[in-house]
């Protein structure tokens, strides 16, 4: 590989993808009491989900440090001293910082290094479709501008939408208050988030999961003007049994040219908890 491709674990890249395209993954951490786990090493999408069905403090979650990233570069420079890093967005965690203190470290030990670190403005697999393609790329030989070019077009191109089974989550994670988390529970609320310039927004309200999965699919519609090739990631957090139902609403209305599936790492699904459903997805050509 000409390239070496880098990213951390929230992009919740499907595992067997990660190892097809040689993709280096730096955890994120979770604190659950005293104990500090590696996300998607240490503490893993189901065994975790059964934990958040009756935990009563949420667990905090933290990004990888400056020293995190200096070991994953060199275990990719022993392929590949070129190098393009993918990080979570910058407005919602410190990846993109830690990634670059990181590659500043390097510099004077390794002169003949390169690294391009990338903020995707994204999360979930709307961060690992540019990943992903990025490390498509280099696996067909291109060079690291031409890389470092798909993986930015990706990430631009790239669209989250998720829906949670309940609020619970939201409220006890700060991101809701009381008095919301209240209403919404009676109203049995099944709010439909997505992101926009790297900040997670609330797109919808629906009441039932059908209608959000309906709703997801017009506003997929909306985004993507015409477009009907996609590549599409379902993602869920101990809710798999769900995406049949969303799937068949979206395939109907798009040629899903690739479809994954995959569980949101621990350290995502602690902020929607389990039942949560969603999918990412890109632009796609027909022949791809």
């Amino acid at each position: 590989m000409t390239v070496g491709i880098l990213t951390d674990t929230t992009a919740s890249i499907p595992s067997s993808l990660v190892e097809e395209l040689e993709i280096e993954l730096v955890p994120y951490y979770v604190m659950r009491g005293m104990e500090t786990l590696r996300d998607m090493v240490d503490v893993k999408p189901d065994e975790f989900a059964q934990y958040l069905l009756t935990a009563q403090t949420l667990p905090t979650t933290s990004n990888p440090s400056p020293g995190d990233y200096v070991n994953a570069i060199l275990r990719l420079a022993e392929r590949s001293l070129n190098i393009v890093a993918l990080t979570m967005t910058s407005k919602g965690s410190g990846a993109y910082q830690s990634c670059l203190a990181a590659v500043e470290m390097l510099k004077e030990k390794m002169p003949k290094l390169r690294v391009d670190v990338i903020d995707t403005l994204a999360v979930a697999m709307a961060q690992g479709w540019a990943v992903v393609e990025a490390a498509r790329a280099a696996k067909q030989g291109l060079g690291i501008g031409e890389v470092v070019e798909k993986a930015r077009q990706t990430a631009g191109q790239s669209m989250m939408m998720m829906t949670a089974d309940t609020l619970r989550y939201l409220y006890m994670g700060g991101r809701i208050g009381k008095a919301q988390h209240l209403i919404g529970s009676l109203l049995n609320i099944k709010p439909i988030i997505g992101m926009q310039d790297g900040v997670i927004v609330a797109l919808a309200t629906e009441r039932t999961r059908p209608k959000a999965y309906s709703r997801i699919v017009e506003l997929m519609k909306e985004r993507l003007s015409g477009i009907r090739n996609i590549k599409v990631a379902f993602m869920h957090v101990a809710a798999a049994d769900q995406l049949d139902s969303l799937k068949e609403k979206v395939c109907a209305q798009f040629n899903c040219v690739e479809t994954l599936v995959t569980s949101l790492s621990p350290a995502l699904a602690v902020h929607s908890g389990p039942g949560t459903v969603g999918l990412s997805y890109i632009p796609a050509s027909a022949s791809t």
